[in-house]
């Protein structure tokens, strides 16, 4: 451990931070570590708040990470609802409060927030889904209202919808791509989504923009398309994507394009590290500097920049992985498969509705992806992690 560490500041009390903290202290940090985080909420896990807390089949309480004991044990000091708002890199200090909070070494996990339509804020029936708050707050909307539109396909939104169809909600998905996932997924297994989602009942408008939004007396009233028609909504759910939260380190000298750049090792500048969903650091294995948003990552990631912290060097080069439950369907995938420029069926069928797809690049195999196939799909993941030719296992 570097010796001249004695005080560890943490900001962003997500999954990335808290784990980030629980591993300094498993890999023998003993000094003052503080954890400060914007909710009032003690840690807890976001992934379920699109399934099992929109669904109601879980309580939010459910999703916390830690007891409360567990905090004492490790002499995490939290500081919750009280964002940080400024840091100063040459003093090595923090502003919480009003106050400035001295660091020898300050982790950054703020994560992401997401991104709005224009016109949307202040106008009731209009909702996000990233905190358990919103969680709540959209669940009571989205019963009580008789036409939900869901305005975005990508992973939250997509999952969104079929929680809703399990609830018997009126859904309208909208995306102004050619389907549902299809930047993540491809086209081929976009195609599956779609149907996956007309088959439950979901009404799907993709490939037209969203102009903006109607309103009566200050609510929603419907969203108004690219095409010139109006989708009647009594509740919208914006799922657009979401920007870093790197708002308070303006003016810090951080590279802050896209998230905290880093180096491979997580190292944003000296004493200075990030990890989770707002890091952008360079993958050596990938020869480029990526952010990834998915939970998996998040840990990987805070436990790696936590060792950087104590004086580790190892650069961090995951296979990255990410998983989707829609209806009875769980689609999981290892690796990149954003900007493939090759895809093939290794197993299964995509007729059948249960195989392992490869997706490459350059002659690589960059990624591979399973339907309801978890076993074939763990078998496959060394195709990734050992950079696979393409020309290897596939035949001309």
């Amino acid at each position: 451990m570097t010796a001249a560490v004695r005080r560890v500041v943490v900001v962003g009390a997500g999954a990335a931070g808290l784990t980030a903290a629980e591993s300094l202290r498993a890999d023998g940090f003993d000094g003052d570590l503080t954890l400060i985080g914007a909710e009032t909420h003690a840690p807890y896990d976001r992934p379920p708040l699109s399934k099992q807390v929109l669904a109601g089949t879980w309580e939010p309480a459910r999703l916390e990470l830690l007891s409360g004991q567990r905090y004492d044990d490790l002499r995490i000091t939290r500081r919750l609802g009280t964002p940080a708002t400024a840091a100063d890199l040459a003093r090595r200090t923090v502003r919480v409060d009003r106050a400035d909070l001295p660091y020898d070494a300050l982790l950054i996990a703020t994560g992401v927030r997401p991104r709005t339509l224009p016109g949307a804020a202040g106008l009731g029936g209009v909702h996000v889904l990233r905190t358990v708050d919103d969680a709540v707050a959209f669940q009571a909307a989205a019963l009580a209202a008789g036409r939900v539109v869901v305005v975005g396909a990508g992973f939250l939104g997509a999952e969104a919808a079929a929680t809703l169809r399990g609830l018997g909600v009126s859904v309208t998905l909208v995306d102004p791509l050619p389907g549902p996932l299809v930047r993540q997924l491809g086209p081929a297994v976009s195609a599956l989504v779609a149907d996956l989602h007309t088959e439950h009942g979901v009404e799907l408008r993709t490939g037209v923009t969203v102009a903006g939004l109607t309103s009566d007396v200050g609510r929603v009233t419907g969203v108004r398309l690219g095409d010139g028609t109006v989708v009647a909504a009594d509740c919208v759910l914006v799922a657009i994507g979401c920007v870093p939260v790197t708002e308070w380190l303006a003016g810090s000298g951080l590279d802050l394009a896209d998230g905290v750049g880093c180096d491979a090792s997580c190292r944003a500048a000296p004493g200075v590290f990030a990890a989770g969903d707002v890091a952008r650091w360079f993958h050596p294995a990938l020869g480029e500097t990526i952010r990834v948003e998915h939970r998996t990552n998040a840990t990987e990631q805070a436990m790696a920049a936590a060792r950087a912290v104590l004086g580790g060097d190892e650069p961090y080069a995951p296979v990255p992985y990410f998983w989707s439950d829609q209806y009875d369907t769980k689609i999981q995938a290892y690796g990149h498969l954003a900007g493939a420029d090759r895809f093939a069926v290794a197993s299964g069928s995509l007729a059948q509705r249960r195989f392992v797809a490869l997706y490459g690049r350059d002659d690589r195999v960059t990624g591979v992806l399973g339907w309801r196939s978890p076993r074939e799909l763990l078998r496959a993941r060394a195709l990734v992690a050992d950079a696979t030719r393409w020309s290897d296992v596939v035949p001309a």
